[in-house]
């Protein structure tokens, strides 16, 4: 049975229409197909689908992103990669079943696979915890990110989680701690790592993982530090303006490729991911083979640097640096104050004046 969003309401009465007119023998009187009104039908579901989509509010995006019928970290996995190998724990705590991890092959080459899944259905979803991991998730990836860093093998992370876990045990046990050791951990390998937002990306829950060379997202994700609902309760306290919240949010793929958050829009089939899936894997496929190529020629230093570079040049526009194409420094470039400092002959004169001032204080 399929799932429909309240937006499509109209595409829901068509499809609904279409299956009785494949299936005519439900209808009495009936003992034909009629082809003609078929090809009809899925035209107009077709042509409802790209002006709906085409048009979707930030909102409405969410929704999208949020759609349980929306192709999950396993799926890629199972489909995308071969020999994948299963890896468990964190080696303090346990086992956190809200993220996939292990080496796998891809174009015959190893790779590590990071997936926070959400489960496809309701008991899977409460064994996966919706996606949400606890400190352990995070110390499992550390773990392993640093077996594949040693090995020299690429990381490729699957993104889809509302964030991470905000239980009372999660925090005994240091989910901020893991959080933040997990970002240093990304920002320190020498690997190529590639991370795919495919559903939500949401708060410190995903940027512990999305801390990557490459950060792609499929067209109809979204990234963000809070949920619109968050959001909205907190500025606003009024869950109901999600919509306002979503829009000030820039959360949506476009937004954040105007920002350069992230890097590549991975097109998704007119309607959705859910729509065809064979069509999202083919896209998927072709953008990892693409951006895994582009680091064959890079050293490790120069991985490194290029991902600290990406980082440290979102959100600055016009600042203290005059040029944003190399900030493999923290230093500030330009800065008047600097330029003042520099100058024995000012210093001097500062020390001078100092020295006057202090001598006059005394005598008087």
């Amino acid at each position: 049975m399929k799932n429909y969003l309240n937006f499509e309401t109209e595409i829901k009465d068509l499809e609904n229409e279409l299956e009785k007119l494949k299936d005519p023998y439900n209808q009495e009187g009936l003992s034909e197909v009629d082809t003609q009104k078929i090809s009809i039908t899925q035209n107009e579901i077709d042509e409802k689908l790209k002006n709906i989509y085409s048009n979707l509010d930030p909102w409405q995006t969410t929704m999208v992103a949020r759609h349980e019928d929306r192709p999950k970290a396993k799926f890629f996995i199972d489909n995308l990669f071969d020999d994948f190998i299963s890896l468990s724990g964190d080696r303090y705590y346990g086992e956190d079943k809200s993220v996939l991890t292990g080496f796998a092959k891809f174009k015959g080459k190893s790779v590590l696979v990071i997936g926070q899944e959400k489960g496809e259905d309701l008991d899977s979803r409460i064994e996966r915890n919706f996606g949400m991991m606890r400190p352990e998730g995070y110390r499992k990836t550390i773990r392993l990110m640093k077996l594949a860093n040693k090995f020299n093998i690429p990381i490729i992370s699957f993104i889809d989680t509302p964030g991470a876990y905000p239980g009372v045990g999660a925090e005994e046990r240091g989910q901020a701690e893991a959080i933040a050791k997990s970002i240093e951990c990304c920002m320190e390998l020498k690997v190529p790592t590639i991370a795919i937002i495919i559903g939500e990306g949401g708060s410190g829950g995903a940027i512990a993982l999305a801390s990557s060379n490459k950060v792609l997202m499929l067209e109809n994700a979204i990234y963000s530090v809070i949920s619109p609902e968050g959001c909205a309760t907190i500025l606003w306290r009024d869950p109901k303006k999600m919509l306002d919240a979503a829009k000030a949010m820039k959360l949506s793929a476009k937004d954040l490729l105007k920002l350069k958050v992230i890097d590549e829009i991975v097109d998704e089939p007119v309607g959705g991911a859910h729509r065809d899936r064979d069509l999202i894997l083919q896209n998927v496929r072709a953008s990892l083979v693409k951006n895994l190529d582009y680091f064959n020629e890079l050293s490790f230093e120069e991985i490194m640097n290029e991902r600290k570079n990406k980082f440290l040049k979102i959100g600055r526009n016009d600042g203290f640096m005059s040029s944003t194409e190399d900030f493999t420094s923290l230093s500030i470039q330009k800065n008047n104050l600097d330029k003042i400092l520099k100058s024995k002959k000012i210093l001097i004169a500062i020390a001078i004046g100092v020295l006057l001032s202090s001598l006059i204080f005394i005598l008087i």
